[in-house]
């Protein structure tokens, strides 16, 4: 297959700031992952312009996806928490069942429908 090569020129201007710094990004990129500045463009441009797309078809990606970063977050705090807990997390559940008030008796649910019909 006769490859189809398109040549074009990528100016940087070193006293911008973005510029300065995608510079500096290619300078120090991994070469074995990067073979050439070509590689290492080319997965930055489709990998920008992919999530702007993914973007417009769905405004709520992102936060959806800051959502469950943050979920994630707190269950790894959680987990790492009770990993170190000095004593099991059995012995802090307290052994009795919490006391709740009894029911109302039938008796009384009824005068106090009486009494507010009487109104």
């Amino acid at each position: 297959m006769m490859k189809r090569i398109f040549t074009t020129t990528l100016r940087l201007d070193m006293t911008d700031e973005e510029d300065r710094r995608a510079w500096s990004y290619l300078q120090r990129m991994d070469k074995k992952q990067y073979r050439s500045y070509s590689r290492a463009i080319v997965a930055a441009v489709n990998d920008y312009f992919g999530r702007q797309e993914q973007l417009a078809a769905d405004p709520y990606l992102e936060t959806r996806e800051k959502e469950d970063a943050f979920l994630q977050r707190i269950e790894s705090t959680i987990c790492n928490a009770l990993r170190f807990a000095p004593v099991p997390m059995a012995a802090v559940q307290p052994s009795t069942p919490m006391q709740t008030e009894p029911a109302p008796a039938d008796d009384d649910l009824s005068m106090a429908l009486d009494f507010a019909d009487s109104f």
